[in-house]
């Protein structure tokens, strides 16, 4: 390991070295515990002592008879003659919670067979990008018992055909770093290199994206650089000191009640990097979407107690070294603030994120479409103030697990009015967020109009899909994301001035909103009525139409027929009835 750069923060390859690494039937053990007064290895009964190493803040002990599997743990006594067992921070396996310790794994056993996807992956910027967010553990159950789980390579086989059938060509995982808490769904970390041992093995996990990948689809890793779980027997005064969190509470605790790193120590830096390359380079992840950057960009989040610098270095310092050792990837930053240049590069002054999530868009399109239709009016900027900023970054657009949790209500229920009505809404919302510039996620259960919250512990209700408007709901999704992957025009000039355009956006009387995207291989325009009223418009256009989809059609759950898919100029104008919350893509 090269030391001077584990110090100084610049290592992204510590976990080669550090940890556990098997040789045969020997295993060597590393840990770094600089205000340990001794460190000793627990394993299959057994207790050794580690040996001090270098400068005498890494400990080191080889032994026989070691095997993949194998469960460990490392005795830390401080400077008062206590003691705490703790699991590895570079183990690659843990316990099944609330057991802990860590697992002697050889992550080198598996064989990807991905090559031709990886030689050719990229960041999307010009391409389709349709994102699947998943909770793994609660998607599909095997069971009816709360920790019935599939494992990695069971999932990819459950959910490789539902994501081709249904148009979305990325996965994003929910944090799979090791954590204790059920309910913490991954943000509370206790192992930054152990894939979760509720879903299987890291070899299972391996096996799971060469899956996806031979088959089409990438996939991003849910991460979480700001702060890690309190558990004693993790991260927390590791060496009997704060070695990874700040000494000091005022900005030592995050908003969750867990530690904040440390991120101006340098080797606190080199475990973070070294983390995130880890998952890029041992198990082929795609990207990595980083959580709650503004906690890094400002001091507790909190913009009005400063930016903080150091750890504005060290994620641009992350981020180009993570792009100079893995091709293709692709880093989002999830971040709520106004902070500048989040998604240009580094060496242009950047942050060196490749999308940033648009939360303003997000809170302002739900705000809009939960309101009733009679203050639609006055809030019809809502939907156009987005593109006023949106050239300023490259934006994801997100309906996240974040806004289906604590009260919020799901998509589909946020949507004004009863149980009917709320359907056609949906359609329209969907339509225009496929039709506003910027990459897409959608959380698992709103692609069918969940209306339950979601809860970790149990399966999406899959049985929503005998009731007529959900199935027809979930059908038109699927035709909605294949028009997306198929036309350029809604992804090719995503960031470019020409890519979209108005056609009309002042028909505030009427919530009427007219929409062109630009693609090399053609236009495709979308009007839309989000009143709930029937309305009439006229286009003045010199050719006829041909409609690509329309929210209102009755196989879809609505009420116009979807004979006659091409529309006669009349005039020099095209004239178009709008069923009331609905949308028509056209070309």
């Amino acid at each position: 390991m090269d030391f001077y750069g584990f110090y100084t923060g610049q290592n992204f390859d510590d976990y080669t070295w550090l940890g556990a690494h098997l040789d045969g039937n020997k295993c060597t053990f590393r840990t770094f515990a600089p205000s340990a007064n001794s460190v000793q290895l627990l394993i299959n009964g057994n207790i050794y002592q580690m040996n001090q190493i270098y400068n005498g803040n890494f400990y080191e002990i080889t032994i026989d008879g070691v095997k993949d599997g194998d469960c460990y743990e490392y005795r830390i006594f401080s400077g008062n003659g206590n003691y705490v067992d703790h699991c590895d921070p570079y183990g690659y396996g843990m316990e099944l919670r609330p057991n802990h310790k860590s697992i002697v794994r050889n992550i080198s056993s598996y064989t990807f067979n991905d090559s031709k996807w990886m030689n050719k992956r990229n960041n999307m910027m010009d391409a389709p990008l349709n994102i699947y967010e998943i909770h793994a553990g609660s998607w599909k159950k095997p069971g009816e018992a709360n920790d019935d789980w599939f494992t990695y390579d069971e999932l990819a086989t459950e959910l490789i055909p539902y994501l081709k059938e249904y148009g979305y060509n990325y996965i994003e995982f929910l944090p799979l770093c090791e954590y204790p808490s059920d309910e913490s769904w991954g943000y509370q970390c206790t192992g930054y290199f152990s894939p979760t041992s509720r879903y299987g093995t890291a070899k299972q996990l391996q096996m799971a994206i060469d899956m996806f990948h031979q088959n089409g689809i990438g996939v991003i890793l849910d991460f979480v650089p700001a702060h890690f779980a309190i558990d004693d027997y993790a991260l927390k005064n590791y060496d009997g000191t704060c070695l990874y969190e700040y000494p000091h509470n005022d900005v030592g605790v995050s908003e969750w009640g867990s530690c904040n790193f440390m991120h101006s120590r340098g080797e606190i830096r080199s475990f973070l990097q070294t983390s995130v390359n880890y998952w890029l380079q041992e198990f082929h992840f795609d990207g990595i979407r980083f959580d709650a950057v503004s906690r890094l960009l400002y001091w507790q989040g909190d913009e009005r107690r400063g930016v903080n610098g150091n750890t504005v270095e060290f994620l641009k310092f992350m981020n180009k070294g993570l792009k100079e050792r893995n091709k293709g990837i692709m880093l989002i930053a999830e971040d709520s603030t106004n902070f500048p240049n989040v998604t240009k590069s580094v060496e242009e002054g950047g942050l060196g994120f490749d999308y940033k999530w648009d939360l303003g868009w997000m809170h302002d399109t739900l705000d809009y479409f939960a309101s009733p239709a009679g203050d639609r009016y006055d809030k019809y900027h809502k939907l156009t103030f987005s593109m006023m900023y949106f050239y300023n970054e490259k934006y994801l657009l997100p309906l996240s697990h974040d806004e289906v949790v604590h009260g919020k209500a799901t998509i589909i229920q946020k949507m004004n009015g009863d149980y009917d009505i709320k359907f056609p809404q949906a359609r329209a919302l969907y339509m225009y967020m496929m039709m506003h510039p910027g990459k897409k996620l959608n959380f698992m259960g709103n692609e069918f109009g969940q209306f339950r919250e979601w809860d970790e512990k149990r399966s999406q209700d899959w049985l929503l899909m005998e009731y007529p408007l959900h199935d027809a709901f979930h059908n038109y999704m699927a035709k909605l994301n294949s028009i997306y992957l198929k036309n350029d025009a809604f992804w090719k000039n995503d960031f470019s001035n020409d890519g979209f355009s108005w056609i009309d956006c002042h028909q505030e009387d009427k919530c009427i909103y007219v929409i062109n995207r630009h693609g090399n291989k053609g236009d495709i325009k979308a009007i839309f009525n989000f009143s709930d009223k029937a309305q009439s418009y006229s286009l003045p256009y010199s050719e006829d139409v041909k409609i690509l989809l329309n929210s209102d059609w009755k196989k879809y759950g609505g009420n116009t027929s979807d004979v006659g898919k091409t529309l006669k100029t009349t005039n020099g104008n095209i004239n178009f009835e709008l069923a009331p919350f609905s949308g028509i893509i056209f070309k």
